[in-house]
């Protein structure tokens, strides 16, 4: 069919659909196509058939959008095929159909193989896909069609420093560079005519948009390897970089890297001048100074000792290399033989230990007396050594004790008294320090003595509930973050930390009311939420659903975090042209390599592994239709028992019914919301998302499959995590076990790991040989007890015996494990040992008095009621006399 071209009037009224799609005025665009195509000569234009079906595609008719396209298409092949190309891929763009994107526009150049548009939009799609090769291309054609264009030779640098060839990358921006440059000496007089762009290089006025180019430029040459050049054009262009700090940061780095270290001594002096609590500078001087000892490493530190006084970091950095062994050979709280004790006495330096000592009485003085809340925080990591924590436990408690009697630190301290509240965060930071090493009673001891002094520090009852969370009784624990919240009811960061330790106590209903307090009103908490893609509230929210076996609700929150993901990675179009127009191009790169391991995520991963683990729990235990069950059950039943079960099944339909009617006017009001926030018509591109049934997604006819679909993510960014390749076992297991015909490859790599592993012997040796290897270890005995009893059920007794034992000489006992073994001798996977569950719990009990799971049958309800605030403090009194 011949060009149609439109006469002025028509033509005006396309550009004006043109303009209604791309401010999302949908509908209006809708108007103007059917006045074009109401008009019999115009009724099958192409381009407005095709621009219409671009716009309904917006609007979520799909189906209707997707022949309407393809019509305008052929009516316009031949002379408009690159704009209406264009026009349907982005239409397959929205359905996130990429690679059919790419081989749309890839035909639509043989047609026209120099559309700026197609090739602009292809460079696009291929920088999404990280299809690097093909977007090198493409932007070397851009770059060949429009040389004066700075987005032409950026894209086309971008393109080889993601393929990892920075010499070429740093090559072609200095070609752009230099068409960029003017006479510094004139520039102040004259305004510089750039093709393209214009870039002010004046010393007294520097381009923010040059200054980037500059630092980008730089971080290529540091990429290539090549350092010195590096050095060199950061000294030549440093008057005309804008972010003074990179660049000394960079300089200290480079000279380090060069071996100049007097010079990058001098550059980490003038940094840490401007910020003497930034680690990474006394690191840099200690690179730059290479001392031999930990004397000559501490001298760095005295020194900033004598610059900044009342700085922390210098104060606590030293005790990370500082070492406190000299106290523990002394401590008689720790028992050596005689041939450990000499190993000690010869590798002690005395004065390292005593230093040790003396900065960290110092710099917990300053922190204490300060009032700073975070110095637990900055110390945790010292309690990975046995020696440091004896010291800090001496030394706080030493406090302690001299501020009640004295209200000093010490009483050799000539007089001179603390303030009261001094007193409080030693108190505070004790709390902590017993909490951390599990000895809880303590930890509350000193907890409830800060509270009684100070009732509305806030700070108290985060560390009480903190507390109660590690000692097992979550109940407690959310009650007391309740207490917090009510002291600042304004606080999001209370109302959050609130909600999330409800949820962890399964009290969800609560938790979505506390969020409401700071969600958007006149809309659902949890809808708000999702569409904020709070995702540490959706997490805790499947895991408090899956506890409730509530697996379709808890399986909902994981895919609407999977989306979020998705989401995250399809608003990478939003800076593909953007970073490159506004030159933030150190940020974009950031932002690829981000985009890049997105899924390595904590949330992801979370979300990713109680997704598998429910769909592992459906594949073993699938869901029962209820109607069956009910015929099952009711065979047995007379007239009168059926007549009493079918009464309580219609005053349970009416309640449900009740509650149904309840979602769906709720449901009608936000819709009403959204209609109302719509009313310009930015409807969503794309059209609405398809809803997440929580009933659908419980009951999906192969659940490893779906499974399988989480775990993909996993295996490719978070290989090093053992849970990954633990749930990927427990997956292909099944699909192993189940398979009536396996491979002959699969049964080949499974017969050589199943000997590889045994060797001549076989699982019950190996089992055997394994609790030999680890018999003063609780998880791993248990983890041999389970193995025994599966593979020879006749030696429960022995298995149970193995798994129950408390023995104080045994390592690694803690809440977690011993929840274990007791939800393990419940459940069967230890045979039927309910009475020994029993007993077991109460010996638990003694050990563990605060912890929910060994409270007596019926405390957890008791709990649940005194989080509602219905019950007095009865129920933390019982907690404590236990």
């Amino acid at each position: 069919m011949p060009t149609v071209t439109l006469p002025p009037k028509e033509n005006a009224l396309f550009k004006r659909i043109l303009r209604c799609y791309e401010h999302k005025q949908y509908r209006n665009g809708l108007k103007f196509c059917k006045q074009i195509l109401s008009n019999p000569k115009f009724s099958e234009h192409g381009e407005t058939l095709a621009m219409k079906g671009l716009t309904l595609n917006c609007l979520g008719k799909k189906e209707e959008a997707y022949e309407l396209v393809r019509r305008g298409l052929r009516n316009d092949l031949k002379s408009h095929v690159c704009i209406l190309s264009a026009t349907f891929i982005c239409f397959k763009r929205s359905d996130k159909k990429y690679d059919e994107a790419i081989k749309c526009y890839r035909n639509a150049l043989k047609w026209d193989k120099d559309n700026l548009q197609i090739l602009r939009d292809l460079s696009l799609l291929q920088i999404q896909m990280r299809d690097l090769e093909g977007y090198r291309e493409t932007r070397y054609q851009l770059l060949q069609l429009r040389p004066a264009q700075r987005a032409s030779w950026i894209g086309y640098a971008i393109a080889y420093h993601l393929l990892g060839d920075y010499e070429m990358a740093a090559k072609i921006i200095e070609e752009f560079r230099k068409t960029q440059q003017v006479n510094v000496d004139i520039a102040d007089t004259l305004t510089p005519f750039r093709v393209g762009v214009h870039f002010n290089t004046s010393p007294d006025k520097v381009d923010y948009e040059y200054s980037e180019l500059l630092l980008y430029q730089n971080q290529v040459l540091r990429e290539a390897g090549l350092m010195r050049e590096a050095l060199e054009h950061l000294t030549t262009y440093e008057k005309q970089i804008c972010d003074k700090l990179a660049v000394e940061e960079t300089k200290g780095e480079l000279l380090l890297s060069l071996e100049r270290y007097e010079e990058a001594a001098d550059v980490y002096r003038r940094l840490q001048e401007r910020n003497p609590e930034n680690w990474s500078y006394y690191h840099g001087l200690e690179n730059a100074f290479k001392p031999a000892s930990v004397e000559e490493k501490l001298k760095i530190y005295e020194e900033a000792w004598e610059k900044y006084p009342k700085g922390l970091v210098p104060r606590r950095l030293p005790l990370s290399f500082l070492s406190g062994k000299e106290h523990f050979l002394l401590n008689r709280k720790y028992i050596f033989d005689f041939e450990h004790m000499l190993a000690y006495t010869h590798n002690v330096n005395e004065p390292d230990c005593e230093k040790f000592r003396e900065c960290l009485d110092k710099y917990l003085r300053m922190n204490f007396s300060k009032g700073c809340p975070p110095v637990f925080t900055t110390l945790r990591s010292l309690y990975q050594d046995k020696e440091k924590v004896s010291i800090i436990e001496e030394l706080v408690v030493g406090y302690e004790t001299s501020l009640r009697t004295c209200r000093m630190f010490c009483p050799d301290d000539d007089g001179k008294e603390e303030p009261p509240t001094t007193l409080l965060w030693v108190q505070y930071f004790l709390a902590q320090h017993y909490d951390q090493i599990s000895q809880h009673s303590m930890a509350l001891e000193y907890i409830n003595a800060g509270i009684e002094s100070t009732p509305t520090l806030i700070e108290l009852f985060l560390v009480k509930a903190k507390i109660y969370k590690h000692a097992g009784n979550i109940g407690e624990a959310a009650r007391w973050m309740d207490e917090a919240q009510a002291l600042d009811t304004a606080d999001r960061f209370i109302n959050s930390k609130c909600a999330k330790y409800l949820l962890k106590a399964g009290l969800v209903k609560e938790a979505e009311e506390m969020c409401a307090k700071f969600t958007r009103e006149g809309a659902s908490a949890v809808e708000n939420l999702n569409e904020m893609q709070c995702m540490w509230f959706q997490t805790e929210c499947a895991l408090a659903y899956k506890s409730m076996k509530k697996y379709g609700e808890a399986l909902k929150k994981c895919h609407e975090i999977e989306r979020h993901f998705v989401e995250i990675t399809d608003d990478q179009f939003d800076f593909h042209t953007y970073c490159m127009r506004k030159m933030t191009l150190r940020s974009y790169v950031d932002l690829l390599k981000l985009e890049d391991v997105l899924r390595m995520h904590p949330f992801y991963f979370k979300a990713s592994h109680t997704a598998i683990q429910i769909y592992l729990n459906l594949h073993d235990n699938p869901l029962i239709d209820d109607s069956k069950e009910l015929q099952a059950d009711t065979g047995n039943l007379t007239d009168k028992e059926l007549k009493k079960l079918r009464n309580k099944q219609r005053r349970a339909q009416k309640k449900a019914q009740i509650e149904e009617e309840k979602k769906i006017a709720e449901k009608e009001k936000q819709l009403k919301n959204q209609k109302k926030k719509k009313e310009d018509d930015d409807e969503e591109v794309g059209g609405p998302k398809e809803e997440l049934v929580p009933e659908k997604l419980a009951r999906v006819e192969n659940p490893l499959d779906e499974a399988v679909k989480f775990l993909t993510p996993l295996k490719n960014l978070v290989k090093k995590k053992i849970e990954t390749h633990l749930l990927a076992f427990e997956i292909y297991f099944r699909k192993v076990s189940e398979s009536k015909d396996v491979p002959e490859s699969v049964s080949m790599v499974l017969g050589q790991e199943i000997s590889r592993l045994f060797g001549d012997s076989n699982a019950k040796i190996f089992n055997q040989a394994f609790l030999t290897k680890h018999s003063n270890s609780i998880p791993h005995r248990v983890a041999a007890a389970k193995m025994m009893f599966y593979l020879e059920p006749s030696t429960q007794k022995k298995a149970v015996e193995l798994a129950i034992a408390l023995d104080e000489s045994l390592s690694n006992r803690s809440i977690e494990i011993c929840t274990e073994v007791l939800e393990s001798l419940r459940d069967g996977k230890l045979g039927d040992a309910k009475e020994t569950a029993e007993s077991y719990r109460g010996e638990c009990q003694k050990i563990y008095p605060y912890t929910l799971a060994f409270m007596p049958p019926g405390y957890e309800e008791n709990m649940k009621i005194a989080v509602n605030g219905d019950v007095s403090t009865e129920t933390e009194e019982l907690a404590n006399d236990m």
